[in-house]
């Protein structure tokens, strides 16, 4: 009998690690991506209406800390882990937040990691944005948002964004789902799924 042979993870170009990747994928990041505050403004309504003063979120693949300061701007009474496999992702994030980055949490990890969650709990919210296609292929997205779901408290809720497979998408079916993949991968794992927004690219959904 034939073994099947699992597909290999895409490699990436860029190494996040080093400061001059991590500088310059910051400095190009929103002139490619001009959408994206749309997509943060999203975010955080979503979070607001969950109706919580001291919202207590995790945000994975946290990069340069775009979302962070977005969120909060918005809600300035939550308090923000941000998960980064990243030191120099997380120095940039530093300077962005400035003060407000005394309220934040800076956790060191690789959500490709089978032990991420360890030590985690009880969060009101999890978000990810343009981060899910960073596990380098589209079989392991399954597994992390169970993982997710590990770390919420009953009735959290998990907003999820990432670039999409197919028309008006990206065109790597390794990296990115279609959008009816993307529902029914988060749906595998055990979530009520509602889409949220389709901007450029991208689509978020929350997840409960």
């Amino acid at each position: 009998m034939e073994q099947s042979v699992q597909p290999l993870d895409v490699p990436t170009p860029i190494d996040f690690r080093l400061m001059t990747d991590a500088t310059e994928w910051e400095r190009t990041a929103l002139e490619k991506r001009p959408n994206r505050p749309q997509v943060f403004d999203a975010f955080a309504s979503e979070l607001l209406a969950l109706g919580k003063p001291n919202l207590k979120v995790l945000e994975l693949g946290s990069g340069p800390g775009f979302l962070a300061q977005h969120l909060l701007a918005r809600i300035p009474t939550m308090h923000l882990t941000l998960l980064d496999f990243s030191d120099a992702m997380h120095t940039l994030a530093k300077l962005r937040l400035g003060s407000r980055a005394e309220q934040t949490t800076f956790l060191t990890r690789s959500f490709k990691e089978p032990q991420w969650a360890e030590g985690l709990a009880h969060f009101d919210a999890v978000v990810t944005n343009q981060a899910v296609h960073e596990l380098r292929h589209t079989r392991h997205a399954e597994a992390l948002h169970r993982q997710v779901g590990q770390v919420l408290k009953k009735g959290g809720v998990y907003l999820v964004c990432d670039h999409f497979f197919g028309e008006g998408g990206l065109s790597n079916d390794q990296l990115y789902m279609t959008i009816e993949e993307q529902q029914r991968t988060l749906e595998r794992a055990g979530y009520d799924v509602k889409p949220i927004l389709k901007s450029g690219s991208l689509m978020l959904y929350r997840a409960t």
